[in-house]
């Protein structure tokens, strides 16, 4: 309609459908879900509303029964939703946790400085837990990894989650770290022609660092023989 307006177009096509709030929602949901480009938090938002307004309309509700009608509704939803988009109901759980992280962490996941998995381990904390980790992950100048992320959820539930337990545990080398090294494509390419391709690239590093190598060692027997 805004577009129409913006054109100068005075009337178009509708269809009209006459639907509660809930409907409604459920039916923008799933139209949005349907972009190219959505952001992990939208995605997140988009199953919570819809999973709220699914609870609230009672839709599966002749699958429940007794006291636990909520709980039951609440697990058929999530199926259904993830029967409706592709995933799992495990995957739509943890998106949904997702909007428990404050405002700060959920930007750092979708701009992609802090990973899915260990995001979710940190919607776990309390709010103003997460925002020490923040000072915890300035502190270290490092994302979490996912098991640096579970260990500081323990610490939550255990009641011992302090910002000086976080920074010891953000100030560890992630074990990737300590096994891979990492040269940016940039920095190679000063040293190869353009034609080469990353597995002749790695090829004539190895035989460089061999002749490197092979020059120490021939070093350090020159220096240990007598003279």
């Amino acid at each position: 309609m805004r577009a129409c307006e913006h054109a100068g177009i005075e009337t178009l096509p509708v269809i009209v459908r006459d639907m509660d709030d809930d409907t409604a929602i459920i039916f923008m949901v799933d139209a949005n879900l349907q972009r190219e480009h959505i952001l992990p938090s939208e995605r997140a938002f988009a199953y919570r509303m819809k999973l709220e307004a699914m609870k609230h309309q009672g839709e599966r509700k002749d699958l429940t029964c007794g006291q636990d009608d909520h709980k039951l509704l609440g697990k058929k939803s999530r199926e259904i939703i993830a029967e409706q988009t592709g995933e799992s109901a495990r995957t739509v759980q943890r998106y949904i946790r997702l909007t428990e992280l404050i405002p700060e962490i959920r930007d750092m996941v979708d701009e992609k400085k802090i990973a899915f998995n260990p995001a979710v381990e940190l919607s776990y904390l309390k709010p103003e837990e997460q925002k020490e980790f923040l000072e915890a992950m300035d502190y270290a100048q490092t994302s979490p990894s996912l098991s640096q992320a579970q260990r500081i959820k323990r610490m939550s539930q255990e009641g011992q989650c302090t910002l000086e337990q976080m920074c010891d545990v953000m100030n560890e080398l992630k074990k990737d770290d300590m096994t891979t090294v990492t040269i940016s494509h940039d920095v190679l390419r000063k040293y190869f022609p353009r034609s080469y391709t990353p597995q002749q690239m790695q090829d004539v590093i190895v035989k460089l660092l061999d002749q490197w190598q092979k020059k120490r060692k021939a070093k350090k027997k020159e220096k240990q023989s007598p003279e």
